[in-house]
């Protein structure tokens, strides 16, 4: 070996632009698709209240946007999901290894985007040996930044555990058990948002209540229509929570509004991709469980509580127009089939 070889790796970083492109490759084929932004839209209408600094908040969207990417980069691979935004899921391209670890690779890289935040509290130089670091020392909420991320990852992974737990032991949870897994799994993503913004405002209201109600709006939301729409049909794959075997808001409410009658657990098991079998299971939640219904009063019920708790709070106009696109009528007809 050349000694110089071994001197120049020993002795600087041999990490290169063209080394961390093909570490960013499936992180940049996921987040060039254009998705709903919806983690984006809500920071903008939360900022109506909290009113952070443009620099904080271009912070926390890039920290907002790497970690919800790197999360449905872990999710596609764990569900086996073949479509995502209308097009090949990201591990069918680059391969189940490459996109796990460039995943886990952009949860630290989220940490790294959160350190900013050093810089823009001052410096830290004058007493190294006195001072904790500007990253771990109280905000204006007397919270540590850096733990509320790590503590809604760690609730964000929980609620995906449940979710595969449930799944492969083919477990019906409760309602009860279904909103806590909510709470972590699409909460989690949410409250980041909104805690790191309130730890950069001056204002001192919770809003977290608030945004644990609308993760719940949204996931069963997301849940019904993976079910009941011709669009998430297009873009995922028609009906694909059937095909994961996932125990869905409407799929709970169908299991456990017939016990006796186990053709929607059976269907599940099976993971199936037989349009005609999925149409089925459909026709049951639609016409002999209620389901499709129940949901839609759910989510009614969801999105008025969701607009008092706005009002309570001194009206938002804006977030209420984003509330508003989440609405499905009462009477909206199934097109699933």
């Amino acid at each position: 070996m050349d000694p110089k070889i071994l001197e120049r790796a020993i002795s600087q970083s041999s990490w290169s632009p063209k080394y961390e492109q093909i570490l960013q490759e499936p992180y940049n084929y996921l987040s060039s698709l254009p998705g709903k932004e919806i983690r984006t839209k809500l920071i903008e209408a939360f900022n109506v209240w909290l009113d952070v600094p443009e620099a904080d908040l271009g912070i926390i969207k890039n920290v907002v946007r790497m970690l919800h990417t790197a999360s449905l980069l872990m999710d596609d691979v764990e569900d086996d999901s073949q479509l995502r935004r209308g097009i090949p899921v990201t591990h069918k391209v680059f391969g189940v290894p490459q996109t796990i670890n460039t995943a886990n690779y952009v949860y630290f890289q989220a940490f790294q985007e959160l350190f900013k935040f050093r810089n823009r509290s001052g410096s830290d130089s004058t007493k190294p040996e006195l001072e904790e670091p500007r990253a771990r020392r109280p905000n204006r909420q007397g919270v540590y930044l850096d733990e509320v991320i790590t503590e809604e990852l760690i609730n964000l992974h929980r609620g995906q555990g449940l979710d595969l737990f449930w799944r492969d032991s083919l477990t019906c949870p409760t309602e009860e058990e279904y909103m806590q897994m909510v709470l972590g799994k699409t909460g989690g993503l949410f409250r980041i948002a909104v805690k790191l913004m309130m730890a950069r405002s001056a204002s001192d209201v919770d809003f977290v209540p608030l945004v644990n109600l609308i993760s719940i709006l949204f996931q069963i939301r997301d849940d019904y229509m993976n079910l009941a729409s011709t669009e998430y049909g297009d873009n995922k794959g028609f009906c694909e929570d059937l095909t994961e075997g996932k125990f869905s808001f409407p799929v709970v409410h169908a299991i456990r509004a017939s016990k006796t009658d186990r053709q929607i657990l059976n269907i599940l098991q099976k993971r199936t991709q037989d349009h005609a079998l999925k149409v089925h299971a459909v026709q049951i939640m639609q016409e002999r469980t209620g389901s499709f219904r129940y949901t839609r009063q759910v989510m009614s019920q969801l999105q008025e509580q969701v607009r008092k708790e706005i009002a309570r709070l001194g009206g938002n106009e804006l977030l209420e127009k984003i509330v508003g696109s989440l609405e499905v009528s009462l009477e909206e007809g199934d097109k699933s089939t």
